[in-house]
């Protein structure tokens, strides 16, 4: 059995001291210690926790990711279509349940023969984490080397292998959401190209742009290929999380997440861990046309959601419907100065831009130059701290901004 508090320190001495996960009660004792003694970002799946490490790598910090194995399945997407191509490297734990020739329940059987191949198969390098402590800390030396090549390391946590640790309480403040404001008058339905450049002509020095897979990210690469923006490619329903983890990380930066329905609805539980977390510099941008545009225009189920409600509910501070883009305009201008983490709605017409290219730069050589930028230090600062955002959260929103849709 390890000592977790020890090789806790071990891991902090490497500088990992950014955590997210989901629980389970092989490592529990570490969570607790990371929850404790680090910042952790509980995720509302295995998937979003990949990506919310994965932003805060990209923020400059070696980040941690721990899930249970049947979860594995779940982080298979950001995993294969996020790290892989784009080359973050996160240090993973995940759980042995089902292990061969031990008791468990019959859900974690067949996971428990192939966790060790999943990762084979995703080229992921990984190794059984010994309860020999000098072995321990060899194979945590070999876990840094590996992500030094920007390559990521997993271990595969067996029954037993953390001694205990104790949570400390944990205090449940009560978010709210300050400003709830509903569809008032007809939708304008610009293109998304129409959008994406409003967005791009708001832009500072400090300004980084995430736009999710498909044809939001390259039409944002057509309208200007830039070292402050992001085409994600794969891990479908994922920027907003890369964006939580990437605007915990680097608070000075203003980071926009740009979201679309079909996106937004496969991991909708993201809402709820970002209007938790609350970072009053990441700008979430929903553009809506109803379709799954990239893959030739099938309907999505956003018609019958309220996502602006979504997100009030979920805590985002400020919510709000958009009708034209000259509100956008004005909405990001006031999130620049408000500083709380806010919900944007824009409904868009259908299609795009004839013979629509794609990006030239490889998935990795964005990243590289996007954390050239993030480190460049020159500029203005997106000022704004935890009390800023925490400025009366127990309060609801104001009458006026309720009204009836």
């Amino acid at each position: 059995m390890i000592h977790t508090a020890r090789f806790g320190a071990e891991l902090k001495k490497r500088g990992f001291t950014f955590y997210s996960g989901v629980p389970c009660s092989f490592l529990k004792d570490l969570i607790n210690y990371a929850i404790n003694e680090c910042e952790y970002v509980m995720a509302a799946n295995e998937g979003d926790a990949v990506a919310i490490a994965a932003g805060s790598c990209l923020g400059g910090r070696r980040s941690v990711v721990l899930m249970q194995n049947s979860g594995l399945t779940n982080a298979t997407s950001p995993l294969a279509s996020l790290l892989h191509p784009f080359r973050i490297p996160l240090l993973g734990f995940v759980s042995l349940r089902g292990e061969p020739g031990l008791a468990d329940e019959p859900q974690h059987e067949l996971m428990g023969r192939i966790t060790g191949q999943m990762l084979t198969l995703m080229e992921i390098k990984w190794e059984y984490l010994s309860t020999d402590w000098e072995e321990a800390v060899s194979q945590l030396n070999r876990a840094v080397q590996c992500m030094d090549r920007n390559e990521s390391f997993f271990f595969i946590v067996r029954k037993g292998t953390f001694d205990r640790v104790a949570l400390r309480e944990q205090e449940s403040q009560p978010l709210a959401n300050h400003l709830l404001q509903r569809k008032s008058r007809p939708d304008q339905f610009p293109t998304r190209y129409e959008a994406l450049q409003t967005v791009n002509a708001l832009k500072d020095s400090q300004t980084i742009q995430l736009a999710t897979t498909g044809k939001t990210g390259r039409e944002l690469y057509e309208i200007e290929d830039a070292p402050h923006n992001l085409y994600m490619i794969g891990s479908m329903g994922c920027v907003s999380s890369l964006g939580l983890g990437l605007a915990l990380t680097r608070r000075e930066k203003a980071v926009i997440a740009i979201d679309g329905d079909g996106a937004l609805l496969m991991r909708l539980g993201s809402l709820a861990t970002n209007g938790f977390y609350r970072p009053p510099n990441l700008l979430h941008v929903l553009l809506d046309n109803n379709v799954h545009d990239s893959t030739g225009g099938q309907q999505t189920v956003s018609h019958n959601v309220q996502f602006v409600e979504a997100a009030a509910a979920c805590g985002y501070p400020r919510a709000i419907y958009v009708h034209d883009l000259q509100e956008l305009a004005s909405c990001i201008e006031d999130w620049k100065k408000q500083k709380q983490l806010t919900f944007l709605y824009l409904k868009i017409a259908r299609g795009s831009r004839k013979e629509l290219g794609r990006p030239k730069i490889k998935p990795y050589e964005v990243k590289e130059r996007l954390q050239v930028f993030v480190d460049d230090q020159s500029g203005g600062h997106f000022s704004g701290g935890q009390g800023e955002q925490d400025d009366g959260a127990d309060q609801g929103p104001s009458e006026g901004e309720f009204g009836g849709r």
